[in-house]
């Protein structure tokens, strides 16, 4: 059995909730079908991803605008109303990591999937934000999850033995990149599948 030093948690759909649902559903009226195909064609997940490895916000929607202008007002919700997609705290995980953070034993930080423009948002309004000893954020760093560059940049910044630390995500393609480089996978579904996923590590709460 590994011994767990450092335990590496993404944010967002791990410790904090957000989702464009919030916004398009109301705008499409409830109508859970329009909104997919809108997702799916219009403002898709991977559109916005390259916006989390650092493409401008500004230019990402002039683009899609460009491609989709009988969409134009829709598409400039995406970003214009992004505030709104950010929903509260997963507060069951915040409690799992105050108490990693209050043990001396580990060294606690976060590596996510962020638009450097957006996360200074997040940063003012979740105080739990600042007790990490440090966060990658994929923006500001040009390259995001599932690139092997992003794993070997946390594990090179915060001086982290690959084999010694846990990488919590919700994320099932993040877990199994994070694997290949020897880092233990947490799949996270829950706070109480991850507490049980946590002690079966021998990782003290």
């Amino acid at each position: 059995m590994k011994t767990i030093h450092t335990i590496i948690f993404d944010l967002g759909g791990v410790l904090i909730d957000w989702n464009p649902e919030y916004v398009y559903l109301e705008v499409f009226n409830g109508d859970r079908d329009k909104m997919t195909w809108f997702f799916d064609t219009i403002c898709t997940h991977d559109w916005n991803e390259n916006q989390d490895a650092g493409y401008p916000l500004e230019k990402a929607t002039e683009d899609r605008v460009a491609m989709f202008p009988e969409h134009e007002e829709l598409i400039r919700m995406f970003y214009g109303r992004w505030e709104e997609m950010l929903g509260g705290a997963i507060e069951g995980t915040v409690e799992i990591l105050k108490s990693l953070i209050n043990n001396p034993n580990y060294k606690v930080v976060a590596l996510t999937n962020w638009s450097h423009e957006t996360f200074p948002i997040a940063l003012q309004r979740f105080e739990f934000l600042h007790w990490f000893e440090g966060i990658i954020v994929s923006g500001e760093e040009q390259t995001r999850k599932p690139f092997k560059e992003i794993y070997e940049l946390t594990l090179k910044r915060f001086n982290i033995a690959a084999e010694d630390a846990v990488f919590i995500d919700d994320n099932l393609r993040n877990i199994k990149a994070a694997e290949t480089m020897g880092i233990t996978g947490i799949h996270f579904k829950s706070p109480e599948q991850l507490t049980k996923a946590l002690q079966e590590l021998h990782i003290t709460l």
